[in-house]
């Protein structure tokens, strides 16, 4: 055999190929995160449902109705604004999304600027948003829209964007009689997991072979009552998104901020430091729910100014950020929350650099000035710095503590042609002077980035 380059390629691919995973957390966790992810940086979470019915409270509106204890507000509403005997179930009719576009979402989402999508599968009230043999009657083609959601959304952000299709999928239901029949068995019994959350995992990878499943749930019980590492082998090993595939950690109580792929830890997790391993930061643009409310106010909804700002402290600690949005029972994405995505694309395209594909540098905020936050990247002459800042310097100079210049270093700030003229701190860092900017010429509305390269760190 001539070992040429491309004999030597084939022999290191079939070395990859020949990996296995095994069944256990070690091997599992020992798997390289797709580079796609990392490199992404920003993904878009969307929370639609049965609950989007109803569009109160939040989207755990049955649990906070039928559940122990259920919620005072929640019950007076039901008893205010429906008769007596209604069922939870009778807010499926109503699921509608009569003004469902998944095409015009996926021009909406590209145009935020984001890399990702993920779409609720199934939440924990059980509902099934897509063709399943695994949930008679209580799902999006037996009941309410009478159509494929996921598949739909799926073939359009496949069809119109290079962004990734991610499915959000609940191992756990309510009221489930399954699942609550294996609870009282102390899960000592697996009838639910066999007969329907493994089955829905298995259905959704073959059907609509995501890049990611944000799993979730998992909080009654370890990860081998779901059997998830049986499941996360055979994803990694024999799925038809084996090479591609991304997880997050939400596979048991022993395993969230543990194993898996990303780490989830906690809703809108927010460490503002430094994490070992991937993680993300999924949060939502309204401030108390995930899933649509009606009587949602406009100081309910996250700014730009507060969006971006949790975007670069996560992003300059190493992590992803998920953006959550509830479209309405009819399929709608209301104005307030396009405004918020478009001009998260605006912003990105003049300040993008600093975000896809960028680094953690040394330090990930200012030792000095507060509200500032570094990311960085390889530059053609080395390493490059970008420092974001939430509010525009009142006074004509800016301090930086951490970056330590030269005297080759230049600093610009993104989207504006002209270089800032700057001095050595007295005692390190770098002072910047900050000239009068037209507003005709401010690159953007909210939150600069300052681009520095030849820093001597």
């Amino acid at each position: 055999m001539k070992w040429d380059v491309f004999n030597i390629c084939l022999f290191l691919l079939s070395l990859c190929n020949a990996v296995r995973y095994e069944p256990n957390w070690k091997s599992i966790d020992s798997r390289p995160l797709p580079s796609w992810y990392d490199q992404g940086k920003i993904g878009i979470f969307i929370h639609w449902g049965v609950f989007s019915v109803p569009s109160f409270s939040t989207e755990w509106f049955w649990w906070q109705w039928k559940g122990s204890p259920p919620v005072p507000g929640v019950e007076a509403f039901m008893k205010d604004n429906y008769k007596p005997g209604f069922t939870y179930a009778d807010f499926a009719p109503e699921f509608t999304a009569e003004f469902y576009n998944p095409n015009e979402w996926a021009e909406l989402f590209n145009a935020s600027g984001a890399q990702y999508v993920v779409l609720t599968t199934k939440h924990h009230e059980g509902f099934c948003n897509w063709h399943t043999n695994y949930s008679w009657n209580w799902n999006s083609m037996s009941t309410g829209p009478n159509r494929d959601l996921v598949g739909d959304l799926a073939d359009a952000i496949r069809k119109y964007t290079d962004m990734r299709f991610g499915v959000y999928h609940s191992l756990f239901e309510w009221f489930n009689p399954l699942y609550l029949q294996d609870q009282a068995n102390n899960y000592q019994t697996q009838k639910f997991v066999e007969s329907k959350t493994l089955p829905e995992l298995y259905e959704l990878v073959n059907t609509y072979k995501p890049d990611l499943i944000w799993s979730d749930g998992d909080w009654m019980v370890s990860s081998d009552y779901w059997n998830a590492t049986q499941f996360l082998a055979w994803l990694y090993n024999d799925s038809p998104v084996k090479d591609y595939i991304i997880v997050n950690d939400r596979w048991g109580n022993d395993s969230r901020c543990k194993h898996g792929g990303f780490l989830d830890c906690s809703d809108s997790f927010d460490p503002g430091t430094l994490q070992k391993r991937k993680w993300e930061n999924c949060m939502h643009l309204d401030k108390y729910s995930w899933g649509y409310r009606r009587n949602m106010k406009i100081d309910d909804v996250l700014s730009m100014v507060d969006l971006l700002s949790e975007m670069m402290e996560t992003i300059s600690c190493g992590g992803n950020i998920l953006i959550n949005i509830g479209p309405t029972k009819s399929g709608e994405i209301i104005p307030v929350f396009q405004e918020r995505l478009r001009s998260m694309g605006d912003w990105l395209k003049v300040n993008g650099e600093a975000i896809y594909g960028s680094v953690p540098w040394s330090h990930q905020n200012d030792t000095v000035t507060r509200g500032i936050w570094y990311t960085s990247k390889k530059g053609p002459e080395g390493r490059i710095v970008y420092a974001s800042i939430s509010s525009w310097p009142e006074k004509d100079q800016l301090f930086l503590g951490a970056p330590k210049p030269t005297a080759s270093t230049k600093v610009t700030l993104l989207g504006y042609p002209q270089q800032f003229e700057f001095k050595p701190g007295p005692s390190g860092g770098i002072t910047l002077s900050i000239p009068v900017i037209s507003i005709f010429d401010m690159p953007c509305q909210w939150v600069w980035i300052f681009k520095m390269e030849g820093l001597k760190n």
